[in-house]
């Protein structure tokens, strides 16, 4: 097999050379890794080995496959940059300056993402970041979730497959990866992490499977807030949405709370708000976050003493509010990569 595979690297060093077009890229590419090509029949022949001899011919062939996808990557490469020097007429010159008429800008998303971090950095908050795979014990677990609760389901949460696990130190068991549903995970890890006071918000991308439409998609943005320090109380939560609601929606603004429930806080709020500087939607009360005091629960996972240390958590999508200020009606534009809608925020 050695010989073989020896053989029919030679053969692909000499014959990728004479390779001059995609088609004959894709031929030349068939006759080695094709479904009958000269490799793929070495690569079948591996289970009509002893089993003692498989693991030393498993490395070698993969080795021989490496080499054999570096030379028609270098191929690839040759025959796109042939091309475009044919289109253009002219070998490429990288060191020209771009053709464009400028420079670009930050998509809308990050320019809003980057004024509501603002906005709560001069309360004095700091941005806190964490990984978009997470645990189920960051993500639900350590935030009070049980396991029978709808947001666990394969319905709602995009789980890795079933085969990929890791051990979590804080609960000694095995867990699956997910793809994390909020970016309460950053609230937990900075926890465990710090010790308080802290006040962190953690913007970031999440994920769940939503069915996309005018106001619903699988891929979103959040930024959510976490509060913690000495005798804070419901009053302190709704101070400093009232300041962020007057920040970004302007003078005027008012919030107000209605009650609701989240497993991490307690008690839970659903917060609107309503704006005279709104357009169309001026004087409309408007949900736009959930919040509430972070369960007791929550700090006695995390090592904080609920007896000594309160405080409040928040979250709102990013998209959401971009909707809201600039008079956007379908989520979908924020993905579609068309400039004539990006270039209306530049």
């Amino acid at each position: 097999m050695e010989d073989t595979l020896k053989s029919i690297l030679e053969q692909a060093q000499a014959g990728v050379d004479g390779v001059s077009t995609r088609a004959q890229l894709e031929a030349f590419k068939a006759g080695l890794l094709g479904s009958k090509g000269s490799f793929t029949v070495v690569l079948k022949g591996i289970s009509d080995l002893p089993v003692e001899q498989r693991p030393a011919a498993g490395k070698l062939v993969n080795k021989v496959k490496q080499q054999i996808e570096a030379l028609l990557d270098e191929a690839r490469e040759r025959i796109e940059e042939a091309e475009a020097a044919a289109q253009l007429g002219l070998p490429v010159d990288p060191t020209l300056p771009s053709p464009d008429d400028g420079p670009g800008s930050c998509h809308l998303l990050t320019q809003v993402c980057e004024e509501i971090c603002t906005i709560f950095h001069k309360a004095g908050f700091v941005v806190a970041e964490g990984t978009e795979v997470e645990t189920e014990y960051y993500c639900f677990d350590a935030l009070n979730t049980p396991p029978d609760h709808p947001a666990r389901d394969l319905q709602d949460t995009y789980y890795l497959p079933s085969d990929v696990r890791c051990g979590n130190i804080s609960k000694k068991r095995q867990e699956r990866y997910i793809l994390r549903t909020h970016t309460s995970s950053v609230q937990i890890r900075t926890m465990l992490r710090q010790s308080p006071p802290l006040s962190i918000i953690s913007p970031g991308r999440c994920f769940r499977r939503d069915t996309a439409d005018a106001t619903h998609s699988a891929n979103f943005h959040q930024v959510e807030g976490l509060f913690v320090d000495r005798h804070v109380t419901v009053k302190d939560l709704r101070a400093i949405l009232d300041y962020f609601v007057q920040q970004l929606f302007g003078k005027g603004a008012q919030t107000r709370l209605r009650p609701s429930f989240f497993p991490f806080t307690e008690p839970s709020f659903e917060m609107d708000f309503k704006s005279p500087n709104l357009g169309k939607l001026s004087d409309r009360w408007i949900e736009v976050m959930g919040c509430g005091m972070v369960d007791p629960v929550v700090f006695e996972e995390v090592g904080y003493d609920p007896e000594q240390w309160t405080g409040y958590a928040f979250g709102l999508g990013i998209e959401r509010v971009a909707m809201i200020l600039y008079g956007i009606d379908d989520i979908r534009h924020f993905y579609q990569n068309d400039l004539r809608f990006l270039q209306q925020f530049a």
